[in-house]
């Protein structure tokens, strides 16, 4: 078996998890793709989703993203996104009442990309939740 992988999911002001992992699971705009130790390099862009990481001993970490970038090379992955958060940190019902509220925005008209960014946000934090759920 291969050594484990080497994994940091860092957002725009902080490294949220950092460990070793024997596999991933992120969306990307072409599917989702799946990285066990020794895979090729690959650089993927994110879709907002939840990013499961499974560590050596077969915890399973999520983590919510906005979208961003996921690179594979010599036995580490990166995970860059702009908002990233784990999802033992997010409360459902809040996470899904800021997707009602958003989708309220949108629907109303306030297509402007705060508004947009916050939709995306709290989508990926309800697939983050009911997954770690």
């Amino acid at each position: 078996m291969a050594e484990p992988m080497q994994v940091e999911v860092v957002s725009a002001d902080q490294v949220v998890w950092s460990g070793e992992s024997t596999n991933i699971i992120a969306k990307t705009v072409e599917g989702d793709i799946g990285i066990l130790a020794g895979h090729s390099p690959v650089l993927a862009v994110l879709v907002p989703s939840a990013v499961e990481i499974v560590t050596p001993d077969g915890v399973r970490e999520i983590v919510a993203v906005d979208g961003g970038f996921m690179s594979v090379a010599q036995g580490r992955v990166s995970i860059l996104s702009e908002y990233a958060r784990m999802a033992g940190e997010i409360s459902l019902s809040a996470a899904e009442r800021e997707l009602a509220e958003a989708q309220a925005r949108l629907d109303a008209g306030e297509d402007d990309d705060e508004t947009r960014q916050h939709f995306v946000r709290a989508s990926a934090q309800v697939k983050a939740a009911q997954k770690a759920g």
